[in-house]
Protein backbone atom coordinates (compact mmCIF):
# COMPACT_ATOMS: atom_id res chain seq x y z
CA UNK A 1 0.00 0.00 0.00
CA UNK A 2 1.20 3.53 -1.09
CA UNK A 3 1.65 5.91 1.86
CA UNK A 4 2.14 8.88 -0.61
CA UNK A 5 0.31 12.25 0.96
CA UNK A 6 -2.33 14.02 -0.96
CA UNK A 7 -0.08 17.18 -1.57
CA UNK A 8 2.77 14.74 -3.10
CA UNK A 9 0.12 12.93 -5.22
CA UNK A 10 -1.10 16.36 -6.53
CA UNK A 11 2.53 17.85 -7.38
CA UNK A 12 3.08 14.41 -9.71
CA UNK A 13 -0.19 14.46 -11.01
CA UNK A 14 0.14 16.78 -13.83
CA UNK A 15 2.74 14.50 -15.25
CA UNK A 16 0.56 11.08 -14.90
CA UNK A 17 -1.55 12.79 -16.95
CA UNK A 18 0.54 14.10 -19.49
CA UNK A 19 1.75 10.49 -19.79
CA UNK A 20 -2.00 9.14 -20.14
CA UNK A 21 -2.68 11.25 -22.52
CA UNK A 22 1.15 10.41 -24.31
CA UNK A 23 -0.48 6.60 -24.45
CA UNK A 24 -4.11 7.90 -25.88
CA UNK A 25 -3.74 10.64 -27.86
CA UNK A 26 -6.30 13.09 -26.30
CA UNK A 27 -7.33 14.99 -23.35
CA UNK A 28 -10.84 13.13 -22.09
CA UNK A 29 -9.11 9.47 -23.00
CA UNK A 30 -6.23 10.20 -20.85
CA UNK A 31 -8.02 12.05 -17.93
CA UNK A 32 -10.29 9.20 -17.86
CA UNK A 33 -7.54 6.66 -17.77
CA UNK A 34 -5.48 8.40 -14.68
CA UNK A 35 -9.18 8.70 -13.07
CA UNK A 36 -9.21 4.61 -13.02
CA UNK A 37 -5.57 4.40 -12.21
CA UNK A 38 -6.67 6.44 -9.13
CA UNK A 39 -9.58 4.32 -8.37
CA UNK A 40 -6.91 1.48 -7.44
CA UNK A 41 -4.67 1.33 -4.65
CA UNK A 42 -1.21 2.46 -5.98
CA UNK A 43 1.64 0.35 -5.98
CA UNK A 44 4.52 0.90 -3.35
CA UNK A 45 6.72 3.46 -4.98
CA UNK A 46 7.47 6.89 -5.11
CA UNK A 47 4.46 9.19 -5.30
CA UNK A 48 5.39 9.84 -9.03
CA UNK A 49 6.18 6.66 -10.41
CA UNK A 50 3.40 5.21 -8.31
CA UNK A 51 1.47 6.85 -10.43
CA UNK A 52 2.74 6.01 -13.46
CA UNK A 53 2.40 2.98 -12.44
CA UNK A 54 -1.00 2.79 -11.94
CA UNK A 55 -1.53 4.68 -15.39
CA UNK A 56 -0.10 2.02 -17.22
CA UNK A 57 -1.56 -0.95 -15.10
CA UNK A 58 -5.32 0.36 -16.23
CA UNK A 59 -4.03 1.31 -20.02
CA UNK A 60 -5.76 -1.02 -22.52
CA UNK A 61 -3.24 -3.94 -23.25
CA UNK A 62 -2.24 -5.22 -26.87
CA UNK A 63 0.07 -6.42 -29.24
CA UNK A 64 1.79 -4.54 -31.96
CA UNK A 65 1.72 -6.45 -35.10
CA UNK A 66 4.17 -3.34 -36.49
CA UNK A 67 6.05 -0.37 -34.83
CA UNK A 68 6.99 -0.31 -31.05
CA UNK A 69 5.09 -3.06 -28.99
CA UNK A 70 2.82 -1.52 -26.21
CA UNK A 71 5.56 -2.26 -23.64
CA UNK A 72 8.35 -1.10 -26.01
CA UNK A 73 5.75 2.93 -26.02
CA UNK A 74 5.66 2.76 -22.30
CA UNK A 75 8.97 2.66 -22.26
CA UNK A 76 10.08 5.27 -25.00
CA UNK A 77 7.22 7.09 -23.41
CA UNK A 78 8.75 6.87 -19.51
CA UNK A 79 12.00 7.55 -20.44
CA UNK A 80 11.71 10.04 -23.64
CA UNK A 81 8.98 12.16 -22.66
CA UNK A 82 8.51 11.37 -18.67
CA UNK A 83 12.24 11.89 -18.49
CA UNK A 84 13.06 8.73 -16.17
CA UNK A 85 16.04 6.60 -16.01
CA UNK A 86 15.81 3.38 -17.38
CA UNK A 87 15.57 1.82 -13.82
CA UNK A 88 12.97 3.64 -12.79
CA UNK A 89 10.96 2.85 -15.95
CA UNK A 90 11.44 -0.73 -15.53
CA UNK A 91 10.22 -0.59 -11.85
CA UNK A 92 7.48 1.24 -13.20
CA UNK A 93 6.51 -1.51 -15.62
CA UNK A 94 7.29 -4.15 -12.88
CA UNK A 95 10.08 -5.85 -15.43
CA UNK A 96 13.72 -6.46 -14.69
CA UNK A 97 15.64 -3.53 -15.66
CA UNK A 98 17.36 -5.49 -18.16
CA UNK A 99 14.37 -6.61 -20.15
CA UNK A 100 13.43 -3.37 -20.20
CA UNK A 101 16.91 -2.52 -21.79
CA UNK A 102 16.38 -5.02 -24.78
CA UNK A 103 12.50 -3.41 -24.68
CA UNK A 104 13.55 -0.04 -25.48
CA UNK A 105 16.46 -1.04 -28.56
CA UNK A 106 13.83 -2.20 -29.93
CA UNK A 107 11.46 0.11 -29.39
CA UNK A 108 13.98 2.42 -30.54
CA UNK A 109 14.06 0.27 -34.14
CA UNK A 110 10.93 0.53 -34.45
CA UNK A 111 10.26 4.33 -34.58
CA UNK A 112 12.21 3.84 -37.50
CA UNK A 113 9.60 2.47 -39.24
CA UNK A 114 6.66 4.94 -38.96
CA UNK A 115 4.59 6.46 -41.19
CA UNK A 116 5.91 9.57 -42.36
CA UNK A 117 3.72 12.79 -42.47
CA UNK A 118 3.94 16.76 -43.33
CA UNK A 119 4.37 18.56 -40.14
CA UNK A 120 3.61 22.33 -39.93
CA UNK A 121 6.12 23.75 -37.16
CA UNK A 122 4.73 27.08 -35.35
CA UNK A 123 7.92 28.65 -33.63
CA UNK A 124 9.38 31.96 -33.32
CA UNK A 125 12.72 31.35 -32.80
CA UNK A 126 14.79 30.83 -35.94
CA UNK A 127 17.45 28.59 -34.54
CA UNK A 128 15.09 26.29 -32.32
CA UNK A 129 12.06 26.12 -35.71
CA UNK A 130 15.27 24.86 -38.14
CA UNK A 131 16.60 22.47 -35.37
CA UNK A 132 12.91 21.13 -35.04
CA UNK A 133 12.70 20.82 -38.80
CA UNK A 134 16.11 18.95 -38.77
CA UNK A 135 15.10 16.63 -36.42
CA UNK A 136 11.76 15.78 -37.24
CA UNK A 137 12.93 14.79 -41.13
CA UNK A 138 15.39 13.23 -39.56
CA UNK A 139 12.58 11.01 -38.07
CA UNK A 140 11.27 10.49 -41.75
CA UNK A 141 8.48 13.40 -41.73
CA UNK A 142 8.71 16.55 -44.16
CA UNK A 143 8.21 19.17 -42.87
CA UNK A 144 5.73 22.07 -45.26
CA UNK A 145 6.08 25.03 -43.62
CA UNK A 146 7.67 27.35 -40.85
CA UNK A 147 5.65 30.22 -39.09
CA UNK A 148 6.72 32.31 -36.49
CA UNK A 149 3.37 33.84 -35.95
CA UNK A 150 -0.63 33.55 -34.97
CA UNK A 151 -1.40 34.58 -38.91
CA UNK A 152 1.35 32.79 -40.63
CA UNK A 153 0.13 29.80 -38.89
CA UNK A 154 -2.99 29.93 -39.83
CA UNK A 155 -2.30 30.44 -43.53
CA UNK A 156 0.03 27.99 -43.95
CA UNK A 157 -1.95 25.64 -41.89
CA UNK A 158 -5.21 26.10 -44.59
CA UNK A 159 -2.94 26.26 -47.88
CA UNK A 160 -0.33 23.23 -46.35
CA UNK A 161 -3.14 20.40 -44.57
CA UNK A 162 -0.52 18.90 -42.65
CA UNK A 163 -1.05 16.10 -40.76
CA UNK A 164 0.52 17.35 -37.74
CA UNK A 165 1.46 20.58 -36.09
CA UNK A 166 4.27 20.76 -33.76
CA UNK A 167 3.69 24.51 -31.98
CA UNK A 168 5.31 26.78 -28.83
CA UNK A 169 3.28 28.76 -26.82
CA UNK A 170 5.20 32.06 -26.87
CA UNK A 171 5.64 33.34 -30.18
CA UNK A 172 6.95 36.66 -28.79
CA UNK A 173 5.73 39.70 -31.30
CA UNK A 174 3.43 36.92 -32.99
CA UNK A 175 1.19 36.35 -30.35
CA UNK A 176 0.18 32.74 -28.72
CA UNK A 177 1.18 29.39 -30.36
CA UNK A 178 -2.40 28.26 -28.54
CA UNK A 179 -4.38 30.81 -30.01
CA UNK A 180 -3.16 29.76 -33.33
CA UNK A 181 -3.56 26.08 -32.85
CA UNK A 182 -7.63 27.02 -31.81
CA UNK A 183 -8.05 28.70 -34.65
CA UNK A 184 -6.42 25.98 -37.39
CA UNK A 185 -8.42 23.38 -35.42
CA UNK A 186 -11.74 25.12 -36.02
CA UNK A 187 -11.02 24.42 -39.74
CA UNK A 188 -9.64 20.90 -39.56
CA UNK A 189 -8.67 18.26 -37.05
CA UNK A 190 -5.24 17.74 -36.74
CA UNK A 191 -2.87 16.49 -33.78
CA UNK A 192 -0.73 18.69 -32.63
CA UNK A 193 2.39 18.68 -29.99
CA UNK A 194 3.24 21.51 -27.60
CA UNK A 195 6.64 22.43 -27.36
CA UNK A 196 7.45 24.56 -23.79
CA UNK A 197 9.29 24.75 -21.09
CA UNK A 198 6.72 25.09 -18.88
CA UNK A 199 4.35 22.04 -19.46
CA UNK A 200 2.35 22.62 -15.61
CA UNK A 201 1.24 25.52 -17.12
CA UNK A 202 -0.72 23.45 -19.84
CA UNK A 203 -1.87 20.24 -17.36
CA UNK A 204 -4.04 22.86 -14.99
CA UNK A 205 -7.18 20.45 -15.50
CA UNK A 206 -8.83 23.60 -16.40
CA UNK A 207 -10.25 24.22 -19.95
CA UNK A 208 -9.10 22.51 -23.09
CA UNK A 209 -5.77 20.91 -22.93
CA UNK A 210 -3.27 19.51 -25.07
CA UNK A 211 -2.71 15.75 -25.25
CA UNK A 212 0.89 15.78 -25.91
CA UNK A 213 3.24 18.50 -24.48
CA UNK A 214 7.03 17.83 -24.72
CA UNK A 215 9.47 19.57 -22.32
CA UNK A 216 12.07 22.04 -23.49
CA UNK A 217 14.98 21.52 -23.40
CA UNK A 218 14.16 17.76 -25.48
CA UNK A 219 15.59 15.20 -26.43
CA UNK A 220 15.59 14.06 -29.65
CA UNK A 221 14.11 10.36 -29.30
CA UNK A 222 11.21 12.45 -26.92
CA UNK A 223 10.08 14.28 -30.26
CA UNK A 224 10.27 10.96 -31.98
CA UNK A 225 7.89 8.99 -29.76
CA UNK A 226 5.36 11.98 -29.31
CA UNK A 227 5.45 12.44 -32.99
CA UNK A 228 4.76 8.51 -33.60
CA UNK A 229 2.18 8.94 -31.14
CA UNK A 230 0.58 11.48 -32.18
CA UNK A 231 0.74 10.79 -35.70
CA UNK A 232 -1.14 7.12 -34.66
CA UNK A 233 -3.34 9.56 -32.56
CA UNK A 234 -2.19 6.84 -29.77
CA UNK A 235 -4.23 4.28 -30.55
CA UNK A 236 -3.49 0.88 -29.40
CA UNK A 237 -1.50 -1.10 -31.27
CA UNK A 238 -3.34 -3.73 -33.58
CA UNK A 239 -4.25 -7.02 -31.65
Amino acid sequence: MNAATQPELLRALPYARRYARALTGAQKAGDSLVAAALSTPLPDLPPRLALYAAVALAAPAAVADEGPSAVQRHLLLLTALEDLDVGDAASVLDIPREEAERELDAGRNALRAVNATDILVIEDEPVIALDLKRLVEACGHRVVGIASSEAQAVRLAQNRQPGLILADINLGRGGDGSVAVARIQQAMSVPVIFVTAYPERLLTAEGVEPAFVISKPFEPLALAIATYQAVMRGRAPAV
